[in-house]
């Protein structure tokens, strides 16, 4: 073989290892205009309503920017109708569409995070089916849309616009283009995943999941400034209670302004501010993180907030832990209960055994409080029929979907007599 021979096959060899580009998804039916008065809105409804089949729906807010988490822009598809972009906030109600859409299932991907805003402007749907937990159901170990959507299709979504401000006015045309190839291919991602559900037996699962998420689509959050990033570096009560104090000012005043709230100040500023504790104004803005625009302008707001903090009576400052009727953190258990603890222990590895051989997630297999809950206190009966009676009914009255009780149950039940029957170890 010549020198050229040679160089010639390396060369179809390198390209030959090379991964094939992944094209590109295009918009089939070019960009629509966004939708934004009454009369652009009856001719959507009206044609969707003529149209077939799902409908792919999704929702882009202006996270980071805005404090509401409202919709900006809603996107919809469905076949015989192409797609529409519609701008919420020009209208006064969104009746005319949700009764268009009525009966219809709707395709969304991640929907715990679009049907808040999505009801808040009248739009629920009577059906669903959610690519993302499909995915997981799956045993996909990326669910972003747009690896699933490479993964299962072969094309490539663009995601450069997925953290810009929606709430801008007039918005821009490659926003828009961005956002109407999130629903482009949703109609036929459902069509494949469902297929693959079929087929792995999970269709039943992936029903009830998608149940249960129309039934829950509300979720009212405790002690939302717990969330705070850096808790844990703060000590003792009245720091905590600086921490509440500051982050419900923070919130207050992000919502008057519509901006949201680390805007106005970062988290780490209000841990910070709980740490050092400052006597006064001048003190706190020599505090790390205490620079810029918000932190100047509401100085005297966030000292007197700490003010409170520092004389509030004792029983009144929040405590660690939030009050709860849930079991002691895991790391608790073996001193507090060293069976319970045997119990845990047990069952998570069962859990992950399961989760390898179903090829789901073990969280969702349960939801891990559900299963704390159920360890920590689990029926008194040791007769194995009757206590996979009751650990079934404690599961379905946390929220457990039936195939979770059926598949997770056992494991739970020979978890408990286990426990049991192992002897302590000093």
């Amino acid at each position: 073989m010549s020198v050229e021979d040679n160089t010639s096959a390396a060369a179809d060899a390198e390209a030959a290892a090379e991964p094939t580009p992944v094209p590109l998804l295009t918009l089939r039916d070019g960009l629509p205009d966004v939708v934004e008065t009454e009369a652009a809105l009856a001719e959507v409804c009206r044609t969707f309503a003529a149209a077939t089949g799902p409908v792919a729906i999704d929702a882009e807010r202006a996270s980071g920017y805005r404090y509401s988490a409202r919709a900006y822009l809603i996107q919809i598809r469905r076949d015989g109708a192409a797609t529409a972009l519609i701008d919420p906030t020009a209208f006064e109600s969104m009746a005319p569409l949700q009764t268009a859409l009525d009966g219809v299932e709707w395709i969304l991907h991640a929907a715990t995070q679009d049907l808040p805003c999505l009801a808040e402007v009248g739009l629920i749907p009577s059906s669903l089916f959610d690519t993302e937990l499909a995915g997981r159901l799956l045993g996909y170990p990326r669910v972003g849309l747009a690896t699933l959507v490479e993964t299962t299709l072969g094309k490539s979504l663009r995601k450069e616009h997925s953290a810009v401000d929606w709430s801008t006015r007039p918005l821009p045309k490659p926003w828009c283009e961005y956002a109407a190839l999130d629903v482009e291919v949703l109609i036929e991602l459902r069509e494949v995943l469902s297929k693959e559900l079929a087929e792995a037996g999970k269709d039943e699962w992936a029903r009830q999941e998608f149940d249960y998420l129309l039934g829950h689509q509300v979720t009212v959050r405790t002690d939302p400034w717990r969330r705070t990033s850096g808790l844990h570096k703060v000590r003792g009560r009245r720091g905590l209670g600086a921490v509440r104090a500051l982050w419900e000012l923070r919130d207050r005043i992000a919502s008057d302004r519509d901006v949201t709230p680390t805007r106005i100040l970062p988290d780490s500023a209000i841990v910070e501010a709980a740490l050092a504790m400052p006597p006064d104004r001048g003190a706190l803005l020599k505090t790390k993180g205490f620079h810029g625009r918000g932190a100047e302008r509401y100085a005297n707001r966030w000292a007197a907030a700490i003010k409170q903090a520092k004389e509030m009576p004792e029983e009144q400052l929040p405590t660690r832990a939030p009050r709860n009727d849930g079991p002691p953190i895991p790391r608790a258990w073996a001193e507090k209960d060293p069976v319970a603890a045997r119990r845990l222990t047990l069952a998570r590895a069962a859990l992950a055994a399961l989760s390898t051989e179903q090829n789901v997630p073990a969280e969702n297999l349960l939801t891990p409080d559900y299963l704390r809950r159920v360890l920590w206190t689990p029926p008194e009966t040791r007769d194995e029929p009757a206590l996979t009676d009751e650990i079934g009914v404690a599961l379905a009255a946390y929220g457990a979907r039936p195939w979770q009780i059926s598949l997770v149950g056992p494991v739970l039940v020979d978890a408990i007599l286990t426990a049991d029957q192992e002897p302590e170890t000093d």
